[in-house]
């Protein structure tokens, strides 16, 4: 046996004592319950039948809700169609809660589109026009490609054509139905022989911010709606028939439609106008609860693995210097033993809670089994170099409760403040890009979607940085700071041994 194993040995049978494993046991416990607890107390139940949630092609929930004129195209055509306006309403915005403007959100949305029927989650292709981001391609909800940038006007009209060729669909743009720029490609496999093909017109929720706790915000949504002009519409490949009018997704049932401006189509005098609410793409947390909900917990039960860590490399076992051996024997048993008790947590809690909450009817957004084993190890690893990082601490400050302190500060606080809005957006963002807590993003699973309107910060589930560089940063802290404090011990001759190993019935110190 090796020096480096005798040693490992040694700290190893340091650390097996009672009170260790109840507080491994208390963590478990703790994270277990916290994601089961709220799980089992979340219900969502509708006087009728609940409505079915729409998903996309993959299976993972999806926004399809658009005002739709539209008709039947063969396997081979298109569409071309000149765009001379696009307004917009907006109810009840901040601070006036009494007053309707006119405006377009960002990602408002008219133009032209081809689509496998008017089911909702069906696979299509959208040429359109936005509200702030000029001409976009969209397709399979959550793919999307820039055009040229700017408005459109009856002084400066934007033409859009899409052609279909089989499963392929392509998007062009010009300025004067002349001179065509490609735009994109979508190839969207198993497309029927007869699909849809005609204008459309969406207008996603307002999103405004508002103030709370110390910069904080918190998130409120507000009715909006928008109206595209169109005409010189050219058809190729159209089957015979005029053109039928549907809302994919529910429409005209606030009032404002109701009393105002219902959404649909009007022709006169040569030009179409369709007016719509809802957007197309993505929905990955609008009334949903994502998987990684189920670990609530983590933060509380976080505090017995730092009091463990830290205590044990404060530790002064008889007769043992603390040398750069054992401080490295010291992080590898401490960094382990959490690893195997967060591989147990969260390998349970995570499943039983998604299974919990969808049997009560609350909409999970889907993850592949790969995602959900990475969230698994890679909140385990998280959990471990947390307590390495701790090791770290305690040996190099040899205090117990200044290196608990320190810990708790850099590593339970910035992850507890920043997953709550209580500090800006921005502050939040910081800390967790700059503390140990950057680790923790090793549990998401949200995606920021550039196209999707969202309150893209840390309260809301969204971490700054993606899950590995997280790791990499707490594993970067946990390296620096052990390689200081083993700077500052002695190196340790090859033939130190313990007497707990080496001599039977020798004793273990505390």
């Amino acid at each position: 046996m090796t020096a480096n194993q005798k040693c490992l040995r040694r700290e190893w049978a340091a650390f097996r004592r009672p009170a260790r494993w109840a507080a491994l046991a208390f963590f478990v416990l703790v994270v277990v319950a916290g994601g089961l607890l709220p799980a089992f107390g979340g219900r969502v139940s509708c006087d009728d039948p609940c409505p079915a949630r729409p998903t996309g092609p993959d299976g993972s929930p999806v926004n399809d809700q658009f005002s739709f004129l539209h008709r039947d195209l063969g396997e081979r055509g298109g569409i071309t169609v000149r765009m001379t306006s696009m307004t917009g309403t907006i109810t009840y915005p901040p601070p006036d809660h009494d007053r309707i403007v006119p405006g377009l959100v960002p990602w408002a949305k008219a133009g032209i589109i081809v689509k496998d029927g008017v089911r909702q989650g069906s696979p299509y292709a959208a040429l359109m026009l936005s509200g702030h981001h000029g001409v976009r391609m969209q397709h399979g909800y959550r793919h999307d490609v820039a055009g040229r940038a700017g408005g459109v006007s009856a002084t400066s009209p934007r033409w859009l054509r899409l052609t279909r060729a089989g499963d392929t669909v392509t998007g062009f743009e010009s300025p004067d139905g002349e001179r065509w720029t490609r735009v994109g490609a979508a190839r969207l496999p198993g497309l029927p022989s007869a699909v849809q093909v005609g204008l459309f017109a969406a207008s996603p929720g307002d999103l405004t911010l508002r103030p709370a706790g110390l910069g904080g915000a918190t998130q409120q949504v507000r009715f909006t709606q928008a109206s595209g002009v169109f005409d010189h519409v050219g058809l190729e490949g159209a089957a015979a028939g005029g053109w039928r009018w549907d809302a994919v997704g529910e429409m005209n049932r606030t009032d404002w439609e109701k009393d105002h401006l219902p959404s649909g189509a009007v022709e006169k005098g040569g030009r179409i106008t369709v007016t719509g609410i809802g957007d197309i793409g993505p929905r990955d947390t609008e009334g949903a609860r994502p998987v990684e909900r189920t670990l609530v917990g983590l933060p509380l039960g976080l505090l017995p693995v730092l009091v463990v860590a830290v205590r044990f490399a404060a530790s002064r076992d008889r007769g043992t210097p603390l040398v750069r051996r054992v401080l490295a024997a010291r992080a590898a048993v401490v960094g382990a033993v959490p690893f195997v008790a967060g591989l147990l947590a969260v390998g349970v809690v995570l499943p039983l809670g998604v299974a919990i909450m969808e049997s009560n009817g609350v909409a999970v957004p889907a993850v592949s089994a790969s995602t959900e084993v990475r969230v698994v190890v890679a909140t385990a690893a998280a959990l471990a170099l947390a307590a390495v990082f701790t090791v770290a601490l305690g040996s190099l400050l040899r205090r117990t409760w200044l290196a608990l302190g320190a810990a708790v500060l850099t590593v339970v606080v910035p992850y507890l403040v920043a997953s709550v809005p209580l500090l800006s957006d921005e502050v939040s963002r910081w800390l967790l890009r700059v503390t140990p807590a950057a680790g923790f993003a090793a549990q998401q699973t949200l995606v920021e979607h550039r196209h999707v309107v969202a309150h893209y910060a840390p309260s809301t589930g969204y971490f700054p940085l993606a899950w590995w560089a997280g790791l990499a940063v707490l594993a970067a802290y946990a390296v620096a700071f052990l390689w200081l404090a083993a700077r500052r011990l002695p190196r340790g001759g090859e033939d130190m041994v313990h007497p707990s190993v080496d001599a039977p019935g020798a004793p273990v110190g505390a």
